[in-house]
């Protein structure tokens, strides 16, 4: 994955989710438990960004 979109995915992660980042740690900051609702609406605005980057194409 490249940087742009790692950068977009942590974005919504962090706004949405109140994840700091996605990187691998080994610890308990790995494991989150999320309200279904959240992980739906992270994952609407990662597929509207997609959609988007993908008409500027």
């Amino acid at each position: 994955m490249n940087r742009k979109i790692n950068d977009k995915l942590t974005a919504i992660a962090r706004d949405t989710l109140r994840i700091k980042h996605l990187e691998t740690t080994n610890s308990g900051e790995d494991f989150s438990e999320l309200a279904v609702w959240l992980i739906k609406e992270a994952l609407e605005k990662a597929y509207q960004q997609g959609f988007e980057d993908g008409q500027k194409q």
